[in-house]
């Protein structure tokens, strides 16, 4: 098997791999904190707006962890550095 054969497949399967478990964590605490802040508003409706907006800014805090695992998969996909030293030989 070639050197550039090999970096394919284990760039493809390590952007896979990267992709299933960084998005398990994001979509189970996304999960949990809306299933909080609803029963957090059916006790205290009257605090429905602040529960909310906290609410907003903590599911993009935890969203950015499943875009940050994007990213690594698109850089082994399309901009690999090994790609240049194998090219390069």
């Amino acid at each position: 098997m070639e050197a550039s054969t090999l970096i394919a497949v284990a760039s493809i399967f390590t952007a896979g791999i990267t992709i299933a478990i960084g998005s398990i964590g994001p979509a189970l605490g996304e999960g949990r904190a809306l299933a909080n802040a609803l029963t957090a508003i059916a006790q205290q409706p009257d605090e429905a707006t602040t529960i909310t907006r906290t609410l907003f800014v903590g599911m993009a805090m935890v969203e950015s962890t499943a875009i940050y695992c994007f990213v690594v998969s698109m850089i082994l996909i399309f901009a690999n550095p090994f790609w240049n030293h194998v090219l390069g030989q």
